[in-house]
């Protein structure tokens, strides 16, 4: 057994992420290694829980499919114009290249915080993916007012799904990818066919009846006893900034190094539009037609049977992979001298002990524009570093070149750009779906104001001397 072991060790060891240097030339790849991946990734468990939650919180047909269009466009001209130019430039993951603008010490305390996050975010796709697994024995699967875990049986399934996901996390891109490239087309065909095959229990026998039934029985317009109400301007910027820390915060640097081209931004597209499009309206349709249950697993078995459950479980399965992924990398950048796959095994198992506690899932509208929110500001100073600074004469990777700890310009971005973003929901009354825009703006004047400030502080002689070393 001890053999086993060591052997296992060394194989995993073999497998090489360019965790901490720039991906080679001959490991990029072409369109077809990202837009399965991101199909994959965004046709996603969670779908089955932020379509139904759109429902509960009475938005009108009509709000829904604009605000759908117009946020998912928006989402993908900021990959393709924001995090793309920048991850194809650098080639790095979004934690090394921290380091190199903003220090050891302000880098570590980001990156803990983004994969504490991410840990949070595949938890809830965990859980989606766990009320489908446990239907076959009969646990009880949480309702939507439960916060804490509601059985024995729940949490050892949550276990067992959080390894499913954390091994394949550890095989690295080329394996998560693949998984993604597989699944996707027979997940995104379930949504459809599932939103279809319901659709006479709502009173839908021709085409002509969909958009009538629509207003009246599925997005009326009327928010459910306790919820608050929705607005296109809400569905807009939320489908805009559900993803707010992996395009406009860079998280997706660590997949987009990958890319040959900066245009391979634009196969964002496949998941805004399968996923946060198809499968967003099917997955409300459903729930109209499960007349208000919540529970994933039981949404998609009602509607389409094992076929709607086993999708319930692959579509977390291949949003969680590559969120891991990325909460591995955030969490090695700060433990150097553990195994990429050790910190990835750490990290699943973080991730399932969230996943247990079904509050995750119940508030992900919420839980998504707040880490959004929290990530933002770095995305924004690292586009601004990367992309603009060398076209108006100041310094890129400040804390590289002349051997920072700690970029306060940087540091201050983050926390003063954060406490404004609160001051305007607290005291201007702006909820937290919109503030990623204004917060965007905030960063970026108060990173160029004080980098321009803080880099007259250092004269040339020490830049450059730092710079030859």
């Amino acid at each position: 057994m001890s053999n086993f072991f060591k052997k296992l060790d060394a194989r995993l060891d073999t497998i090489d992420e360019y965790e901490r240097e720039p991906v080679p030339d001959n490991k990029l790849k072409g369109w077809k290694g990202f837009l399965g991946m991101y199909a994959g990734e965004h046709t996603a468990g969670t779908e089955f829980v932020i379509g139904p939650l759109f429902v509960a919180h009475g938005v009108a047909a009509g709000e829904l499919i604009w605000g759908l269009i117009a946020g998912n466009v928006l989402a993908v001209l900021s990959w393709a114009f924001l995090c793309a130019p920048v991850a194809v430039q650098t080639k790095l993951t979004l934690y090394e290249q921290l380091k190199k603008i903003c220090g050891p010490k302000l880098s570590s305390i980001y990156n803990v915080v983004n994969a504490v996050m991410f840990c949070f975010l595949a938890g809830s796709m965990i859980a989606v993916s766990a009320t489908a697994v446990g239907l076959p024995f009969g646990i009880p699967m949480p309702e939507l007012g439960d916060w804490l875990p509601t059985s024995i049986g729940w949490v050892v399934t949550v276990f067992l799904v959080g390894l499913v996901i954390t091994v394949v996390a550890i095989l690295g891109y080329d394996f998560v990818a693949r998984f993604a490239n597989i699944a996707f087309p027979w997940m995104i065909l379930v949504f459809i066919a599932a939103g279809l095959a319901v659709l006479p229990d709502l009173g839908v026998n021709s085409i002509s009846d969909f958009w009538s039934v629509a207003q009246e029985r599925i997005w009326t317009g009327v928010p459910a006893e306790g919820q608050s109400k929705f607005t296109f301007w809400h569905v807009m910027f939320f489908a805009w900034f559900a993803n707010m820390a992996m395009h406009i915060g860079m998280s997706d640097m660590s997949i987009l190094r990958f890319a040959k081209k900066w245009q391979m931004g634009f196969s964002s597209a496949t998941g805004m539009f399968c996923g946060h499009f198809i499968a967003w309206i099917a997955s409300g349709i459903l729930t109209a037609a499960a007349a208000g249950a919540i529970a994933p697993g039981i949404i998609a078995y009602n509607s389409a049977g094992v076929a709607g459950a086993i999708c319930v479980v692959i579509a977390g399965w291949t949003t969680a992979n590559p969120t891991i992924y990325r909460a591995g990398l955030a969490f090695q950048s700060v433990t150097p001298n553990w195994k990429r796959w050790k910190v990835t095994l750490f990290t699943g198992f973080v991730t399932s002990i969230a996943a247990c506690f079904p509050a995750l899932v119940m508030l992900l509208l919420d839980f998504v524009a707040l880490y959004g929110l929290v990530l933002m500001p770095m995305g924004a100073v690292i586009f601004l570093d990367i992309i603009v600074f060398p076209r108006i004469g100041l310094k890129s990777n400040f804390a590289e070149l002349v051997n920072l700890d700690f970029n306060w310009s940087a540091g201050l971005t983050w926390f003063v750009t954060l406490l404004l973003c609160l001051f305007i929901n607290l005291y201007m009354g702006i909820e937290i779906f919109f503030l990623g825009l204004p917060g965007w703006f905030i960063a970026i004047i108060l990173y160029f104001g004080l980098s321009t400030y803080y880099q007259k502080q250092f004269n040339k002689s020490q830049i450059l001397g730092n710079a030859q070393v």
